[in-house]
């Protein structure tokens, strides 16, 4: 027989558990992503956390598949996404997971109506990199698709899932939007981890590129691609929730200075170094980003 108090224990037991769940996710985005954690600041509750808690099950999957530890082969790394995978779907049916950042990422699954629609072409792409080390256009779409802007509409469903009736027809109109910035994310990340990816991880994303013969001309062809895709996204920004608009504008502020100090980058330079955009810099961006969502 279950008392009343044991009742209250173990509610008290469960939140503490979604609490330390929580904690684990900003732990992992505070320790793998210093721009979006500046980033996600801008965000109000409850969607600062809600947030943070998918871009954590990000992070892990791509530790996975990004492990360059000789003594962990493709096919063992196959073997946790798969179950990282598998975690993911149970915990998102039942509510609860073993592995803190799987529960904090089904929490915030459940709350906001994020399916296997968005998460399954997410592992897709991550599968891909344990496979194809150069892509084809199609390939190359189905990739950044799964990889990135899945993480856009994960991203939005989360911003709108307090905005009550109409938020269905509101994400629809949004969704382009939304995918659009997450391509250009992956985009600009795919440009200066050219040196990584290929000497590294042996890859290489953008198709018909010889990373050995980088060239200005591939620079400027591949940003101004970046740039069309940024503006598709600047386009929706001021329509998103207020708290929302103010941080994913500071996002799209600082992947456009990214994208301004790659284009003022010698390809040579591009191929051997990582250009960041300086901790001053994405203050002032962030500032702005403030003073523009008041206005």
């Amino acid at each position: 027989m279950t008392t009343r108090g044991d009742g209250r224990a173990a509610r008290r037991a469960a939140t503490l558990y979604d609490s330390l769940s929580e904690d684990s996710a900003g732990r992992v985005i505070r320790a793998f992503s210093s721009s979006f954690g500046l980033a996600s600041r801008l965000l109000g509750e409850p969607v600062r956390t809600r947030v943070r808690n998918l871009y954590a099950l990000v992070r892990v999957a791509d530790e996975i598949v990004d492990n360059t530890d000789p003594g962990l082969g493709a096919e063992a790394r196959a073997t946790m996404l798969t179950w990282l995978h598998d975690d993911v779907r149970h915990a998102v049916e039942h509510g609860y997971s073993a592995n803190l950042v799987v529960h904090a990422y089904a929490r915030t699954a459940r709350s906001c109506g994020i399916g296997a629609d968005l998460v399954d072409p997410f592992f897709e792409s991550m599968r891909a990199d344990l496979e194809t080390t150069e892509h084809t256009q199609a390939s190359f779409e189905r990739y950044v698709y799964g990889s990135a802007e899945v993480v856009g509409l994960m991203c939005l469903r989360v911003f709108l899932a307090e905005t009550g009736p109409g938020r269905d027809a509101e994400y629809a109109r949004l969704a382009p939007g939304a995918q659009r910035l997450g391509a250009a994310f992956q985009k600009v990340n795919f440009l200066r981890d050219l040196a990584d990816d290929h000497d590294l991880l042996g890859r290489r994303y953008f198709p018909g590129l010889d990373v050995e013969r980088f060239s200005d001309a591939d620079r400027d062809r591949i940003l101004d691609d970046i740039d069309q895709d940024l503006a598709a996204a600047a386009a929706v920004i001021p329509a998103l929730p207020r708290s929302s608009r103010r941080a994913v504008g500071a996002a799209h502020a600082t992947f456009a200075e990214l994208c301004s100090r790659l284009r003022a980058t010698p390809a040579p330079e591009i191929r051997r170094t990582r250009v960041r955009v300086p901790d001053p810099v994405k203050a002032r961006l962030l500032a702005g980003a403030l003073v523009r969502s008041r206005s």
